[in-house]
């Protein structure tokens, strides 16, 4: 499938705010946010056996309305996809936003430090949020759409049987680091120095980059890491890029998500093409990306919060896989970097974006 290049989303503006809320119907960005759902008041009486029996009590009686804390650990623009996704989903499975369901949502910008306590019945976030969530509550049930290893990092006991109050969606798999090298070779033959981008306070993208290291090893491909630790450390990181370099390695996690526009900016600078493991990361000149589809996944963590809603425990509930990924190409990238994409390698897409 061929698409055309979407406009580059502000993923940059990490606002002043200690924390960004909104409350909104669906998902958009809105400077305002409630706090609580509130019933509508009931100024009827009735009457019965002669008399007027207000209708309080019969208010009381129905049911809670259940509330879904929806912490982004990106900026809201980053996630709007995945935040359509999941509350699509929910729609489907009748739970309508406003009205059978309230969702709170919050952003940390790439700083789970920012998150605070939410009174609510489930969390839905990623694996990057997990720590910082479980340090808030051991109680709330907590879904993760997005996770890179949730069983090394110490979310859950084990994928089968994850225990405590965390499930989700795991996106570890052993093969998608030496796929994805694969696929540079594909396009760059000659592949011989490989730089890596990643958190180094986010086990998830430490874990990654130690099976890129892995992968490359076998293949006589030399690696030079890029580690960041916050924003700030994003351009110097490429300052020390050392000549010789033909090509960079993202590890996702919520840190590159809020400052991918940046990244993908400063690796067209360097004239440096780029891999990434989602496919929203391309509409801002990233090269490619191989992963499995994000939106999905958060439509299965809405299943799953839908579940827990309906009372299963988190314990009870599998951490899943995915067992599809797409291959997208972002050939408008690929022209501005002079790289030739094979016709070949552009018909194994899934996605050509031009």
């Amino acid at each position: 499938m061929r698409t055309s290049a979407a406009p580059n989303s502000d993923a940059l503006d990490a606002g002043s705010a200690p924390y960004q809320s909104s409350r909104f119907s669906r998902y958009d960005a809105s400077p305002e946010l409630g706090v609580e759902y509130e019933a509508a008041r009931v100024h009827n009486a009735s009457r019965r056996d002669g008399g007027i029996w207000p209708l309080t009590a019969r208010a009381q009686q129905q049911p809670k309305v259940p509330t879904i804390g929806f912490l982004g650990a990106g900026t809201s623009s980053v996630w709007s996809q995945w935040t359509a996704a999941f509350v699509q989903r929910l729609r489907e499975l009748g739970w309508v936003e406003g009205r059978t369901v309230t969702i709170e949502y919050r952003w940390a910008e790439g700083r789970p430090e920012r998150y605070i306590r939410l009174k609510v019945d489930v969390i839905a976030t990623v694996g990057s949020a997990v720590p910082a969530t479980m340090q808030v509550t051991s109680t709330i049930p907590i879904v993760f759409a997005i996770a890179v290893d949730p069983f090394g990092t110490g979310l859950v006991a084990s994928l089968a049987k994850p225990g405590g109050n965390v499930t989700g969606l795991s996106t570890q798999t052993v093969e998608l680091p030496g796929k994805r090298i694969e696929l540079l070779r594909a396009v760059l033959p000659d592949l011989h120095r490989l730089a890596v981008l990643a958190n180094i306070s986010y086990p998830g993208a430490v874990h990654e980059a130690a099976e890129v290291k892995a992968v490359a090893q076998k293949l006589d491909i030399e690696i030079e890491m890029l580690e960041i630790r916050r924003a700030e450390d994003i351009a110097p990181a490429f300052e020390k890029l050392k000549s010789g370099v033909q090509a960079i390695y993202v590890c996702p996690d919520a840190l590159i998500n809020t400052n991918i526009a940046r990244i993908n900016i400063l690796a067209l600078g360097a004239r440096l093409p780029t891999i990434h493991a989602f496919r929203e990361f391309l509409g801002t000149g990233g090269l490619m990306s191989y992963g499995a589809k994000n939106t999905d996944l958060f439509r299965r963590a809405a299943d799953l919060v839908d579940k827990i809603l309906k009372g299963a425990k988190p314990a009870d509930l599998p951490v899943e896989q995915p067992t599809t990924f797409e291959l997208v190409v972002n050939l408008t990238t690929a022209r501005a970097l002079g790289i030739t994409i094979p016709e070949a390698f552009l018909l194994r897409a899934d996605e050509v974006i031009e």
